[in-house]
């Protein structure tokens, strides 16, 4: 029996109200990007890493609080075995990783997951008392949502669906620089 499979158990508690079906990020958010990847790689062994910058125009709406908003950031991403690595740099505007940098300094912001349903969840998490602390549009059609399960869970659970037949478009950088991009078979 593998993690997370329930064939066998007779469960009879009452049904959840999200059914996560799969952790597919660990999010930290740090000071310094480079500085982070080369911690990660030399010491963890996590990487090689995919550098991106978020901010307009690349994202068509960011909001918090209900409210359009312009932030940017770098992000570095990595696989560690089935679950994405993600480092973010805050750049500019008082966004939520700032918040964060500001007030607890470098850690994990958020854990993204899946589920069968993007709405839905949303609006289960909703139901449960969890509202949203920043949703935002890519201009790939990408939809991402943040809820704030930091009293009942302890992190922030981030939310993403995309448009069929999406791909990552390649990345701006990458760490370490002999890094080769799409990766060898």
């Amino acid at each position: 029996m593998g993690p997370g499979d329930r064939k066998g158990w007779r469960l009879t508690s009452k049904k959840p109200a999200v059914q996560v079906k799969q952790v597919a990020q660990v999010c930290v958010v740090v000071k310094d990007l480079q500085k982070s990847m080369e911690r990660y790689w030399d010491i963890l062994g996590i990487g090689p890493w995919r550098v991106y910058t978020y901010g307009r125009p690349h994202l068509t709406s960011i909001t918090e609080g209900g409210k359009q908003q312009s932030y940017s950031w770098r992000l570095a991403l990595a696989e560690v075995g089935a679950v994405q690595w993600e480092l973010i740099q805050p750049l500019q505007g008082p966004s939520p990783f700032m918040k964060f940098l500001t007030e607890k300094g470098e850690g994990v912001h958020h854990i993204a997951v899946g589920t069968d349903d993007y709405d839905q969840t949303v609006a289960a998490l909703a139901k449960e008392g969890a509202g949203i602390v920043m949703s935002g549009t890519h201009e790939s059609g990408t939809i991402f949502t943040y809820m704030d399960t930091q009293k009942s869970h302890g992190v922030l659970l981030e939310l993403i669906t995309r448009p069929k037949g999406w791909v990552r478009p390649p990345p701006e950088a990458l760490w370490p620089p002999d890094a080769v991009w799409p990766p060898r078979a």
